[in-house]
Formats: structure tokens, C-alpha cells, sequence
């Protein structure tokens, strides 16, 4: 990392194909680091104090914002670890397992009091493959999956239940995106369409708001104000204006990418 890294809000882009993390100044766009060591690292996630959490194998490493090395590590043995989400209103560390080690039976949600210890884990009976994760901002969490068989599955894991809540999304969703908050919808991708889409969730139904056209299909994304940035999994990283998408501006990066997330300078 250079010296200057942690005064300036950064850009996390992962890459599985290459087991590193790409850090960029932004919104300049300029690469200050690359952190390596990793085992196909995935899904990103940035708390409110900037630290950066990144799923790699079957562990979750923290790094503070700026940092070329880990501050905190933890394990999920059973599991090979996808995506994560902090939630704001306590603290929590939530982690998707896409499924488990031996790859004989089907994933979970790991949530770390505080991000840190051991977790308790969550599992939603209609959900085998565990994709990505979202809080929103009453802290409850959204997870996005499939069956054994491909099919694509929504649910909710209402703030003080442990208990999830299938939702019934009125439009279709062929292959698991991310998930996140934008402030006012859940927003969803889909990696088979170069669309997010953003919905109102009522009980066990989802129900499509709007869209955001990018171009390019994506894995991971990320919002951060009016903008949102995700890596495409054939190479390459876009930041597209938000919600109206369209062209956008493109990182001189053209490893295949897996997640991304912004830590906001203190």
C-alpha cells in the first residue's frame, strides 16, 4: 500500500483468478495497493469506521482502512465463505457459506457478534447454495441463494428473528448477485443480466421498484452514494452513475473480478 492509501477513501476489488485485492483511490481511480496471499478470495464488505472484511476460503479476514495486513482473522471451518454484509444499527458480521467443505451438503449464514468469536449459524431449509448477503438499515438481513438444483431463492432474516422469511420476487432472477441497501430499496443483481433492481419488500414479497441498466454483467456490486461499482467476472471493473446506469467509466483493470466494496476514509 503507499503511504498516502489510508487519507483518501479507497476502492476493494477482489479476484479469484488472480488471489488478490486490488485497492484504488477513489473516486481518482488511481491503484495504491495490492494485497496478496489470499485463497479465491470473494465477496467484500466495509463497516461505518471503514474496516474492510474479505471472505477468502474458509476464513473472514478484517483489515483496517488503508491496511497492507490483516488486524483480525476468522474462521468458518465447515464452510467455504461467499459474501458478507456489517450490520449498522449493531455491529454484527454477517457471512454467507456457500456450502460446506466436504461439498456434500448445503450452505448457511454465519453471524459474528461485533465481528468477532465464534458465530451462530442460520439456515433456511429452501436455500442449499448461499450467494450474498445485505443488511438494511433497521438491521435486517437479506440473502440471496439457490437450490440444489440452480433455482433461484430469496429470503429475509427479520432483526431478532432466527427464523428466515422466503420472498417471493414478482420478476425473475436467473443466477445469484449481490445484495445491498441502497437507503431506500434492497437492490439485487444478477450475474447472467447486466441489470440491479431495486425492490420494496412487504412480508414474503418482493416487488420490483425500478432497474439499473450497466452494460456489463457483474458479481458483486457496490453503492456508495450516487454511484455504484462492480468487477465483471471476464475482467474488468465499471463505475456507473446511480440509479440511471448507462456508459460508464472503466478501471484500467482487466483481471476477472469477484467482489468490491468502498471503506470511506476516517
Amino acid at each position: 500500500m503507499t503511504a498516502d492509501a489510508a487519507g483518501n477513501d479507497l476502492l476493494y476489488i477482489s479476484s479469484d483468478f488472480s488471489d488478490s485485492i486490488y485497492v484504488y483511490s477513489y473516486p481518482k481511480r488511481q491503484l495504491v495497493g495490492t494485497l496478496t496471499g489470499f485463497t479465491t478470495p470473494g465477496g467484500l464488505c466495509a463497516d461505518k469506521t471503514g474496516n474492510v472484511w474479505i471472505t477468502n476460503g474458509t476464513s473472514i479476514l478484517e483489515y483496517a482502512h488503508g491496511g497492507a495486513s490483516p488486524i483480525a482473522t476468522l474462521k468458518d471451518p465447515g464452510y467455504f465463505v461467499s459474501g458478507c454484509s456489517v450490520d449498522p444499527t449493531t455491529g454484527n458480521l454477517a457471512v454467507t457459506n456457500f456450502e460446506n467443505r466436504k461439498r456434500t451438503g448445503r450452505g448457511s449464514v454465519a453471524i459474528y457478534t461485533n465481528g468477532r468469536g465464534n458465530p451462530t449459524n442460520y439456515v433456511d431449509t429452501n436455500i442449499f447454495y448461499y450467494y450474498y448477503c445485505g443488511y438494511d438499515n433497521k438491521g435486517n438481513l437479506y440473502v440471496d441463494g439457490t437450490l440444489s438444483g440452480g433455482k433461484f431463492v430469496f429470503a429475509e432474516l427479520p432483526k431478532g428473528s432466527s427464523t428466515f422469511t422466503d420472498v417471493a420476487l414478482l420478476e425473475t432472477i436467473e443466477s445469484p448477485g449481490g445484495v445491498q441497501w441502497d437507503g431506500k430499496y434492497v437492490v439485487i443483481g444478477d450475474r447472467d443480466e447486466p441489470y440491479i433492481y431495486q425492490y420494496t419488500i412487504s412480508g414474503s414479497t418482493g416487488r420490483e421498484i425500478g432497474s439499473t441498466p450497466l452494460i456489463a454483467g457483474i458479481t458483486q456490486f457496490w453503492i456508495q452514494g450516487r454511484k455504484v461499482v462492480g468487477p465483471n467476472p471476464e475482467g474488468g471493473v465499471g463505475i456507473w452513475n446511480y440509479p440511471t446506469g448507462g456508459n460508464y467509466q472503466k478501471l484500467h483493470y482487466e483481471v476477472p473480478g469477484s467482489g468490491s466494496t468502498i471503506s470511506l476514509a476516517k
